[in-house]
């Protein structure tokens, strides 16, 4: 027993570096008893693979369909009021509807303007989006140049007709225009035949160039009035079934 007033000094323990033993069985892994926030303990993971990106096999596999879908034909059914240039002018057939005929020639017949309703012609590929973009062209067109006046008389009709003409594709010049409405009306936009065959059938010819109503419904071209008597739609008209009938307004010498 120690004596009073003394005081037991504790024994002091050894310092000693102790290590954590884990494992199973017999073996045993020694692990230091170390933090794991000191640089000693830093452990590098390996970086992981790169992963290529899929966008071009992604890309090149939807691609694919779209590019087949483009290259399918197109169908159009015909519908009353219909004429092969306005269906031309509509869906942008390059050629016009010369082309839309010779491409549809065994469908429609001899007759280019007999067209039934219900009648289905291909247009070929890509038909309305070359209009979309033949829209969007003519719309930049007319924001930077100024709209084309023309005279209200016989020289500025014809000179009219002719650039509406261009845009659609229909032959014919200045001098063969004129000569056949000098000896068709004589140049008075309202002349009107109620003498012959057509008058006795109901169907007078009419305008500049004689037309009778039914002719002028199947050669209407797009973009021109609906009245057979307007000088533009009757020379046009006119000129678009004398190109389908003799090829030009140009070969008409006399009654067509």
């Amino acid at each position: 027993m120690p004596g009073l007033g003394k005081h037991r000094r504790p024994k002091q323990r050894p310092i000693s570096r102790k290590l954590a033993f884990a494992g199973t069985g017999g073996a045993a892994l020694a692990l230091p008893l170390i933090s794991a926030t000191t640089a000693g303990a830093a452990v590098t993971q390996p970086a992981a693979p790169a992963v290529a990106p899929a966008v071009k096999t992604v890309t090149l596999a939807a691609a694919k369909p779209a590019v087949e879908k483009a290259a399918l034909p197109l169908t159009y059914s015909v519908t009353v009021g219909d004429t092969l240039s306005k269906i031309a002018a509509e869906h942008a057939v390059n050629g016009g509807w010369q082309a839309l005929y010779e491409a549809n020639r065994s469908a429609i017949g001899s007759d280019p303007s007999i067209i039934r309703p219900g009648l289905k012609l291909s247009i070929g590929a890509a038909a309305k989006a070359a209009a979309a973009k033949a829209t969007g062209v003519k719309a930049a067109a007319a924001a930077v140049k100024p709209a084309t006046t023309y005279a209200n008389n016989l020289d500025g009709w014809i000179r009219q007709s002719l650039d509406v003409m261009a845009r659609h594709g229909i032959p014919g010049s200045y001098n063969g225009i004129h000569r056949n409405v000098m000896r068709e009306s004589s140049g008075n936009p309202l002349a009107i035949n109620n003498w012959d065959s057509n008058a006795a059938a109901g169907i007078p010819s009419k305008g500049l160039l004689q037309v009778i109503d039914p002719t002028f419904r199947a050669y209407h071209v797009p973009g021109t009035s609906l009245d057979s008597y307007d000088p533009v739609a009757n020379i046009t008209a006119a000129c678009n079934y004398a190109a389908a009938r003799y090829g030009s307004i140009d070969n008409v010498n006399g009654a067509y």
